[in-house]
């Protein structure tokens, strides 16, 4: 890539010498989608490090655009969510047009029926009864529209008994226009008490930190919540998210790994009342078990961490999301405590809340320090099985030597038999 960089700023500078001495031009041979993205903007920096991205951003958004989307029907037929998912401007503007249009079209029925019945023509007569008093024109109709609809009644303009078409369109549009008021409120209602807003005050740690825990190696992040309201079921989830290719050889961008935080002891269910560090040890089963320090900023892996609970005052589940990407990993930090015991209650410095302090932890990955223990015990194991097999050996001469010793004294005793016999 290096060399064709190079090669592309030559034919560049030779292409706007050509320029200027003669009206002929290269074209330079058009790069695929994947070069092009894979090729660095500053071509002075083109040993650069690669930035990684970001799957879920710190804010936690999803970092994902769903393109050619063919089958956009489907967002009609589940409109409310539809409705309610869309921003604040675009959901204001279609409430009040909604409105704006029923009664817009209401208001040209009632004009119609008017009209056709000629009650414009008749416009100030006594003896002639009008399907609605006082309506003499198109403004009065929609004025009229609004009343029937929203339910005022200033009556001043009122239906009377001698239009049967006008008594059928007054039940058509009470009826209509009691679904639009449910439907529009109920989408504003649900707009405003979304927990999102509440999400945003559960805070994580900036920085991921790697270190020693009770002898083990552990992987930690910090959570808490800045409300004094708390959240109920309140539990904790997270995930590695990196590429990977399986045996068979097939690639798999993205993929999601679990990561355990206390699912089997019961640990992943907090008690959110102050800030909590979240845990997840480096053991056989996790996805961090060979890496250590210095292969850590190599890898290109990103990890999502998802809190979940429900809204003390509204009962409705919140979730709150961030993730943590290589460089946002600090191997061999704690974080700084943030309780602190008070004259009758326990008080929260927050200031101190993604701060960090160097600790004392190896470099080694989990799989090596395993490994390195093991061997720290073998040498025990042999000696003590060396000197149980140099006791048994002394043991068997000693045995030999008594026996030896025994024969020698059976062999004299028998000799001074035969003297005496003889």
């Amino acid at each position: 890539v290096c060399l064709f960089l190079m090669a592309a700023n030559v034919l560049e500078e030779d292409s706007m010498e050509q320029d200027i001495e003669s009206p002929v031009t290269i074209h330079h041979p058009k790069l695929p989608k994947q070069a092009r993205e894979d090729l660095p903007k500053n071509i002075n920096k083109e040993c650069a490090k690669r930035k990684i991205q970001r799957y879920v951003r710190k804010d936690g958004k999803c970092n994902v655009h769903h393109g050619n989307v063919r089958e956009t029907y489907r967002y009609l037929t589940d409109i409310f969510t539809t409705l309610v998912d869309l921003k604040w401007r675009f959901n204001l503007l279609i409430f009040v047009m909604v409105y704006t249009v029923t009664w817009l079209f209401f208001g040209m029925i009632w004009w119609l029926i008017a009209y056709m019945r000629g009650d414009m023509d008749h416009i100030g007569d006594s003896t002639w009864t009008p399907c609605v008093s006082n309506l003499n024109g198109f403004v009065s109709a929609f004025l009229f529209s609004i009343e029937t609809e929203t339910t005022i009644g200033y009556g001043y303009r009122v239906i009377t008994d001698k239009c049967p078409e006008g008594i059928i369109l007054l039940l058509v549009q009470s009826v209509l226009g009691s679904i639009v008021n449910a439907f529009m409120v109920g989408c504003m209602f649900v707009k405003i008490s979304q927990p999102k807003k509440r999400a945003e005050t559960l805070v994580f740690s900036t920085n991921a930190v790697i270190s020693m825990r009770d002898g083990k190696l552990c992987l930690m992040f910090r959570v808490g919540d800045l409300r004094n309201s708390h959240i109920v079921e309140a539990s904790i989830r997270a995930k590695l998210i990196k590429s990977k290719q399986t045996k068979e050889g097939e690639f798999i961008p993205l993929n999601q790994t679990d990561i355990n935080v206390g699912y089997y002891t019961g640990d992943d269910r907090l008690f959110l009342v102050s800030p909590l560090i979240i845990s997840h040890e480096i053991n056989q089963q996790s996805p961090f078990w060979e890496i250590s320090k210095a292969q850590l900023p190599k890898e290109e892996l990103e990890i999502v961490v998802i809190l979940e609970g429900m809204v003390e005052a509204t009962g409705m589940t919140c979730q709150a999301r961030s993730s943590y990407i290589t460089s946002e990993i600090l191997w061999g930090y704690r974080f700084t405590p943030v309780l602190t015991l008070e004259d009758g209650f326990y008080e929260v410095d927050y200031n101190s809340f993604h701060e960090t302090y160097e600790t004392n932890t190896p470099v080694y990955s989990a799989k090596e320090l395993a490994e390195m223990a093991s061997r720290a015990q073998l040498p025990l194991t042999w000696s003590v099985s060396s000197k149980l097999d140099q006791h048994a050996e002394l043991e068997t001469e000693e045995e030999e030597k008594n026996q030896d010793e025994q024969n020698e004294r059976n062999g004299d005793v028998a000799n001074l038999e035969n003297e005496s016999k003889v």
